[in-house]
């Protein structure tokens, strides 16, 4: 019973959802469902800031490496959560002057959103510009002219990393603004041409990828997601 329910369950539910889409009478269905989907979520959610303090408070406790970087989370987690729910410097709506709480916990100048905007952003940035200097040292060991393959990936990715730059520009500026040979217009016609039909493609191949998945979820094939009979 532990693992067929789960299984009707789930095929049930995902069988509604799809049917939804192709089938007006069943649309009321679907948000109905949805509804669950996002009470689940709530609850998936408190469950999944329990098992981060746990894990957390278990490498503290044993000093395990990295337990200071566990004991920075804890104390972000739980100022975000008791800001975030007590809705600190959020001003009353219009409809109850006298209830702070009314208000939206997002909203421009709350506690909230300062986190947000003022702690959450500039460390997610310096994250993301960092990935420039990892993503050069892999294109460095990748990008080898090794063969014919290689060679061909090597100069594209050379002509649109150069006709990005000022430096790409100016290099074939003395050439006419609508000839193809100028660095720059090389790039777009990369990018709109070649790059476009490869991404197409990819993106063709991760549909059917969905599909099938899904479909193996749903007819009880795949079943992974409930673990295993020793559970």
């Amino acid at each position: 019973m532990k693992r067929t329910i789960p299984l009707i369950i789930a095929s049930v539910t995902g069988f509604v959802l799809v049917g939804t889409f192709f089938i007006p009478y069943t649309r009321d269905w679907g948000d109905e469902v949805l509804e669950w989907f996002n009470i689940l979520a709530a609850i998936a959610f408190i469950l999944g800031g329990g098992n981060l303090m746990k894990l957390s408070l278990q490498k503290i406790s044993y000093k395990r490496p990295g337990w200071g970087y566990a004991a920075v989370t804890i104390i972000a987690f739980i100022a975000t959560l008791v800001i975030g729910l007590g809705k600190f410097g959020v001003a009353p709506v219009k409809e109850y002057p006298t209830y702070s709480l009314a208000g939206p916990y997002d909203e421009q100048g709350s506690g909230f959103w300062w986190i947000f905007e003022y702690v959450y952003y500039p460390l997610a940035a310096t994250m993301f510009s960092l990935l420039a200097f990892f993503i050069a040292s892999a294109a460095f060991r990748a990008f080898r002219a090794k063969n014919v393959e290689a060679t061909i990936l090597l100069s594209t990715a050379f002509i649109v990393l150069l006709g990005r730059t000022y430096a790409g520009v100016f290099l074939t500026s003395w050439l006419p603004d609508d000839n193809v040979l100028r660095l720059d217009n090389m790039t777009e016609w990369i990018m709109n041409n070649m790059n476009t039909a490869g991404m197409r493609a990819i993106t063709i191949g991760i549909a059917l990828g969905i599909m099938s998945t899904s479909l193996k979820v749903l007819l009880g094939v795949d079943r992974s997601y409930i673990g295993t009979d020793d559970g």
